[in-house]
């Protein structure tokens, strides 16, 4: 899934649209978050990892993510992402979007971390599952896509278990298309 950051404009690294709760106020806030997951107390920040996706699976168990997982929730928001077929076959590549062209709300993780210097850099994570639909026909997995009805449970709004988000979108909620390559001198 490394193709999203070529329909969203950005990459790891670089910053992406997260809606996400303000840790001050309460209140929901979308600001521009570092793809690649800093936990707050990593010791060598320069050489550690910096993921960009998190297994539902472990999203909550895992030492890297857990903390974020439950303080700190976020949505990323995109249009459509790009998915290199790595299924029966290899080498195409698919536009990823939701079959009511409503954009797509992407479960995310995020973190704070406070470098020597005093600055605050601000990261995040897509949390992913096991690809259902036509996502399944080209790979294995796919973003956590939450509905709207989630949204409140899962930025930690109202009272609940967010693990019971940590699902598969149902069948038809997202459609796969050819990605049609551009040709040289156009």
């Amino acid at each position: 899934m490394n193709d999203f950051a070529t329909v969203t404009g950005h990459g790891p690294g670089m910053l992406g649209p997260v809606v996400r709760r303000h840790p001050e106020t309460g209140k929901r806030h979308m600001d521009q978050l570092s793809w690649g997951l800093l936990p707050h107390g990593t010791k060598h920040p320069l050489s550690a990892p910096r993921p960009i996706h998190a297994r539902a699976e472990t999203v909550a168990t895992l030492p890297m993510f857990a903390d974020a997982f439950q303080r700190r929730r976020g949505i990323a928001v995109c249009d459509e992402y790009f998915q290199r077929r790595t299924k029966s076959g290899t080498g195409s590549h698919y536009i990823i979007a939701r079959a009511d062209g409503q954009p797509m709300a992407i479960a995310a993780v995020w973190e704070r971390f406070r470098w020597p210097d005093g600055e605050i850099e601000r990261t995040y994570c897509l949390v992913t599952v096991a690809a259902t639909g036509a996502v399944a026909e080209i790979h294995d997995r796919m973003p956590l896509v939450l509905e709207q009805a989630d949204w409140p449970l899962w930025l930690g709004e109202e009272p609940g278990d967010p693990t019971h988000l940590l699902r598969p979108s149902e069948n038809g909620v997202l459609i796969c298309r050819p990605r049609r390559r551009r040709q040289r001198g156009r």
